[in-house]
């Protein structure tokens, strides 16, 4: 589910906006069961289904990447990062509802009303966001400059898979991932690494990359930010996952860590 939802200049992952909606169905179902005098209110149940679903889905994606997280135990408290496991959310928000069910009798029917109605939302949005995915997009043709002259096509990318990030100098998200990129670039030589620049010229890009002692390969210009409108890529950083045949496949909006790249990187390794 790598769609984004654009609400003007708010940027949003279609994952969360699905969750919100979600939520707000079960809570639509919880009043319905209580006005027709059939259930208790069961608003505070639900809202604390919502809360262990998303901290059962943060749990269980720290728990799979804990590697990653052992130079930096802080970053599992960071969610900026956007590491979830979905359906270890939808589990245990379920699990918490039949346990309060089966207790609260006066509130059965209502949160019965609430997991029946955030499940069909989930379910029918995720099939709606499949369906209206479209075809896969591609690396495109387009050439661009680098910071040292020369003219490269992202398209020569093609023969292995490929992120590209979006970025710009004057955002803090990007400035603060650059290091974790560098460093995967030089440790995945089966992973090609392309550092699209939205908007800058050279010498600003070239400025900040030896004043932050980055050394990177293929940082490219894109002054008037074709990719970023190609690939709805208006909130920076936006990291875009292609295959080997050049197909897009994930996207990542918003700041990366060491363990939502790797999530990444083994989902882009698992499509060969």
């Amino acid at each position: 589910m790598n769609q984004a939802v654009v609400l003007g200049p708010l940027v949003l992952p279609a994952g969360f906006v699905l969750f919100l909606v979600a939520l707000a169905a079960a809570l639509l179902g919880n009043g319905w069961a209580t006005r027709r005098g059939r259930s208790t209110d069961a608003e505070r149940q639900i809202m604390t289904g919502a809360a262990i679903g998303l901290l059962c889905s943060r749990a269980v994606f720290v728990w799979q990447f804990q590697e990653s997280y052992r130079s930096s135990p802080l970053g599992m408290l960071d969610i900026r990062d956007g590491g979830w496991n979905a359906q270890a959310g939808f589990l245990g928000a379920w699990a918490y509802g039949l346990l309060r069910q089966a207790s609260l009798p006066a509130s059965r029917k209502a949160i019965w009303a609430a997991l029946g109605g955030a499940s069909t939302v989930w379910i029918v949005g995720a099939l709606g966001l499949l369906m209206t995915a479209g075809p896969p997009r591609e690396l495109p043709a387009f050439s661009l400059q680098s910071t040292a002259g020369n003219t490269l096509s992202l398209a020569q990318f093609r023969g292995k898979p490929t992120v590209v990030n979006l970025w710009a100098t004057w955002c803090p998200p990007c400035q603060a991932e650059m290091p974790l990129l560098q460093a995967a670039q030089a440790r995945r030589a089966d992973v090609n690494f392309v550092f699209l620049n939205q908007g800058e010229s050279s010498g600003v890009v070239g400025e900040f990359l030896e004043r932050r002692r980055l050394t990177l390969r293929n940082v490219l210009l894109d002054p008037r930010r074709e990719a970023g409108v190609q690939f709805d890529g208006e909130a920076l950083p936006t990291t875009l996952f292609f295959d080997a045949s050049g197909r897009l496949v994930d996207r990542h909006l918003g700041l990366l860590s060491e363990a939502t790249l790797e999530h990444r990187l083994q989902r882009l390794a698992d499509r060969r």
